[in-house]
């Protein structure tokens, strides 16, 4: 059986690395790599590719940025030539970057079997284009594989057949399980300075938060009054360090050796195992991202989410993540409760238990009879 997956960013990579060595370890396979390029330089691609053990793309369509009309387009006219040579059992494709759309498309118009990894997700705001994307994706795709029961309500709910949804667990959690106690001899906070919970990090990259000069000023403004005297360590891409330099000086820091300060000390873009590495040992997280919402409620970590939605409502049960809004009035009153609550951590949603690419694999030897 062939199985053909397409990453095209970061957070695929994460997620498809533990399905390919699976499959790697059952007879009856042959898998093809197929990196897209929507994240196109070193820092954003191969040392996650390295981190993570992932074997080098079979196919490299390098298609590079550009509004997601022009990236939707390029993945489709580079990647159609690959599938209908390879013509494979299975196109995989994961997460909700316009590099799944487009593969999911251009398979189907070929007539080949889309299976969606991480299915059914779902935040209810349509003008996230990561949200259109997996709405498009899960309404053709013949396989979907989700992260938990909320997703398959949602599936049921838009009239998904029941025997194309496939609850397996959370891939993105099979990464973190095989690499968390990598991470954790790493140290990377003893190397900046940080003492285990004596910090904050913070993630921003949605444009809403990051273009918008007014937005970004009062969520940074909120973030360093919420961490009370804590320093914030904000791993920073090069466009949105120059949205920071240009609401003046004092907002932000570089951590450049002259040790943690209270307020907002940027880094350079990190690696996986960095990023984990600090993140775990991190006394309140802040973010945009949808990965980290995850992994924090694995991590037992507070995650408060810079964002009115989220599509993975799950990790709010709890109080493991909490939802704050754009507002210093809602990022205060979040991590307020966050900080102030003694439960400790809670239990992480079922089947997040790094065994959900087996889960997969599992699912393929029963269609396909490949065990």
């Amino acid at each position: 059986m062939k199985v053909l997956t397409v990453v095209g960013a970061r957070p695929n990579f994460m997620k498809a690395a533990p399905i390919i060595r699976a499959l790697a370890a059952r007879p009856g396979y042959r898998h093809v790599l197929v990196h897209t390029g929507q994240h196109y330089d070193w820092a954003m691609s191969g040392a996650f590719f390295d981190a993570l053990a992932m074997p080098a793309p079979d196919v490299d369509l390098g298609v590079g940025s550009g509004s997601h009309a022009q990236q939707t387009a390029r993945v489709m006219e580079a990647i159609e030539p690959v599938l209908a040579a390879e013509a494979p059992d299975v196109v995989m494709v994961v997460g909700d970057v316009n590099s799944t759309l487009a593969a999911a498309l251009t398979a189907k118009k070929l007539d080949l079997t889309v299976a969606h990894v991480e299915a059914g997700l779902r935040s209810g705001d349509m003008t996230m284009p990561e949200e259109v994307n997996r709405r498009c994706v899960d309404a053709i795709s013949d396989l979907l594989f989700t992260t938990d029961v909320l997703a398959d309500a949602n599936l049921r709910r838009e009239g998904t057949p029941p025997e194309r949804i496939h609850f397996v667990g959370n891939v993105m959690i099979d990464t973190l399980t095989r690499h968390v106690g990598e991470a954790e001899r790493l140290d990377y906070p003893g190397r900046l300075g940080l003492a285990p919970r004596g910090y904050a990090t913070l993630t921003l990259h949605r444009p809403a938060n990051v273009e918008a000069p007014e937005r970004l000023a009062e969520i940074l403004g909120a973030v360093i009054e919420a961490a009370d005297g804590l320093p914030v360590v904000f791993p920073v891409h090069p466009r949105t360090r120059r949205r920071i330099e240009a609401l003046g000086a004092g907002v932000a820091r570089p951590l450049n050796g002259g040790g943690p300060a209270a307020g907002i000390n940027t880094v350079d873009p990190l690696g996986y195992l960095e990023f984990l590495s600090l993140n775990r040992a991190a006394r309140i997280v802040f973010t945009d991202s949808g990965g980290l919402q995850e992994e924090t409620a694995v991590l037992g970590v507070p995650c408060i989410t810079l964002r009115e939605t989220t599509e993975r409502p799950i990790t709010l049960r709890g109080g493991a993540n909490r939802l704050a809004g754009v507002t210093r009035a809602g990022i205060l009153a979040a991590s307020a409760a966050a900080l102030a609550d003694e439960g400790g951590p809670q239990p992480a949603p079922d089947k997040w238990d790094g065994r959900a690419a087996e889960r997969i694999a599992d699912v393929l030897d029963g269609i396909w009879g490949t065990a």
